[in-house]
C-alpha cells in the first residue's frame, strides 16, 4: 500500500479500512471502520463520482471518524464507520453490484453495519440486506425505520434553536432569517420545518428547479447557489456536501451562526478556530445532524423499532448542542474541541 495511504489512514486512527473490488460488477468500494470501542461501526454508504482514489480515500477516513464522534456525543452503543462506492449512483448502481456490495459488508462480520447516504436509498439497503444482516435503515415494512432523513432535520432543527437560545436567548426562530442551502433529502424537510417555525427563509440547489418548487411550496426566497455562504442571514444551515467552511469561505461569511445537517463542513480543523474569532457560532455537524443515527439505532433496540423512541431521541440533541456550546463558551475552546471532548470521555468511560 502506497505510504501516503498508510500515513493518512494513520493521522485519523483507524481500526481498519478496506478496500472493494468486484471486475463482474464494477464494484469499487472503501470500507472505513474507525472505531468498534462502544459497538459496532455503524454507517452509511456513499456513492459519488470520486475523482480519484485519494478524494475516495479521504472522504470515507473523515466521514467515518465523525460518525465515531456523533454515536458517542449522541449517547449510542456504538462505533463509527463508513462507506463509499466509486461512481456516478444514477449509472453505476445495479442489483449484482449491490449484492457484491453486501458480500463484502458481511465479510466484515459484524464490525460494521451499514445504511443509506448521499446516492444511495432505503430501496438499496435492501438489496445489499439479501446478502448480509449488518444492514439498517431498512423499510418500515421490512421492520426498519425507513428513510433517516426526517429524522436528520428533526435534530438539526433541535439544534438550531439550542443555539438561538444560546445566542439570542430564546429558542423561538420566528422571524430568524435562515439560509439552508442543499435542500435535498434533508435540507428539503429541514426549510419546510422552518417554514412552520416562522423563519425568514432563503434556499438554494445546484440542482435546476428544486429550489424554486420548494421555495413556492413554503414561501421561501430562492437564492443563487454561489451566493448561499455570502447572503446576510442570521443562521447559515449547510445541508450539500461538506468542506464548504475553510479558509477563503469564511471571511465571506454575514451569519452569526451555522447549523447544518451537512458532513465534515469544516474543510480542516483549523476551520473551528476561524470560525470562532470571526465572532460565528458553530453547532459541530456532528452533534447537531446525529437524529438519521438517532433513528436506525433505533433499529437494534430488543423491541424493535419505535418512532416514539426514536423522536425523544432525536428531540435530545437540543440539550447536547446547548451542553457543547456551554463547555465552548466555560473552557475558552472551540465548540468543535468542546464537542470532541465529550465524544472522548464516552469513548473512555464506555
Amino acid at each position: 500500500m502506497d505510504i501516503d495511504v498508510l500515513e493518512r489512514i494513520g493521522r485519523f486512527g483507524h481500526e481498519g479500512v478496506y478496500t472493494v473490488s468486484d471486475t463482474v460488477t464494477g464494484l469499487q468500494a472503501i470500507i472505513g471502520v474507525h472505531s468498534t470501542t462502544l459497538g459496532p461501526a455503524l454507517g452509511g454508504t456513499r456513492i459519488r463520482p470520486y475523482s480519484s482514489f485519494a478524494d475516495a480515500l479521504e472522504d470515507v477516513l473523515r466521514l467515518s471518524r465523525a460518525m465515531t464522534y456523533k454515536a458517542a456525543v449522541a449517547g449510542l452503543q456504538f462505533g463509527g464507520g463508513k462507506a463509499v462506492i466509486v461512481g456516478d449512483p444514477l449509472t453505476v448502481k445495479s442489483e449484482a453490484l449491490l449484492e457484491a456490495y453486501g458480500k463484502a459488508v458481511d465479510a466484515l462480520g459484524g464490525k460494521y453495519v451499514t445504511a443509506e447516504d448521499v446516492g444511495s436509498t432505503v430501496a438499496d439497503m435492501s438489496v445489499v440486506r439479501r446478502q448480509t444482516p449488518y444492514v439498517s435503515g431498512l423499510s418500515v415494512e421490512e421492520g426498519g425505520s425507513g428513510d433517516p432523513s426526517p429524522a436528520t432535520a428533526r435534530g438539526v432543527l433541535a439544534g438550531m434553536k439550542a443555539t438561538s437560545a444560546h445566542i439570542w436567548g430564546t429558542s423561538d426562530l420566528a422571524g430568524r432569517r435562515v439560509v439552508v442551502q442543499g435542500v435535498g433529502k434533508v435540507g428539503g424537510v429541514l426549510a419546510s420545518l422552518l417554514s412552520e417555525e416562522g423563519c425568514d427563509l432563503a434556499v438554494a440547489d445546484v440542482a435546476d428547479g428544486v429550489a424554486e418548487e420548494l421555495a413556492e411550496r413554503i414561501g421561501a426566497t430562492v437564492i443563487a447557489p454561489d451566493q448561499a455562504l455570502l447572503y446576510p442571514c442570521d443562521i447559515l444551515s449547510p445541508c450539500a456536501l461538506g468542506g464548504i467552511l475553510n479558509a477563503r469561505s469564511i471571511p465571506t461569511l454575514e451569519c452569526a451562526a451555522v447549523v447544518g445537517s451537512a458532513n465534515n463542513q469544516l474543510a480542516e480543523d483549523s476551520d473551528a478556530d476561524r470560525l470562532s474569532r470571526a465572532g460565528i457560532v458553530y453547532a459541530p455537524d456532528f452533534v447537531v445532524n446525529a437524529g438519521g443515527i438517532d433513528n436506525i439505532a433505533e433499529e437494534f433496540h430488543a423491541d424493535g423499532y419505535s418512532e416514539e423512541r426514536a423522536l425523544v431521541r432525536v428531540a435530545g440533541i437540543g440539550g447536547v448542542t446547548t451542553r457543547v456550546l456551554e463547555r465552548a463558551r466555560e473552557q475558552s475552546v472551540t465548540t468543535v474541541s468542546a464537542a470532541r471532548r465529550l465524544a472522548e470521555e464516552r469513548l473512555v468511560s464506555g
